[in-house]
């Protein structure tokens, strides 16, 4: 019984341990940039987003070339008032959060 028991344990642990490990090795891409828009990120738009920034709503909602469809001055506005299925985020943020995320995501996608 005891036998039974180390071996259901040492299972257990087993795959526990399964379940660690890096965000890369979950499949998970690590978002790089400017630590401030990288959080602001992670705050608010992840979830549409997704952790690889190809978007969870479809074409729309893939931003990891989005600095090369829009301007900054497009992706502030978009931020700010929202539009198609993206909600405003202009009374969620403030201005200089908008204007980081907007500076980071602009950067996205052009060629260098």
């Amino acid at each position: 019984m005891k036998t039974a028991w180390a071996a259901a344990s040492a299972a257990l642990i087993l795959a526990l341990l399964a379940g660690c490990g890096s965000s890369a090795e979950r499949g998970e891409a690590s978002l790089e940039g400017p630590e401030e828009a990288v959080a602001l990120y992670k705050q608010s738009c992840i979830s549409c987003h997704g952790t690889d920034l190809k978007g969870r709503m479809g074409p729309a909602s893939d931003l990891h070339d989005v600095g090369a469809r829009l301007s900054e001055p497009e992706i502030t506005r978009q931020i700010e008032q929202g539009g198609a299925s993206m909600p405003a985020f202009g009374e969620r943020l403030t201005a200089d959060e908008i204007r980081v995320l907007s500076g980071w995501l602009s950067g996205l996608g052009k060629s260098e």
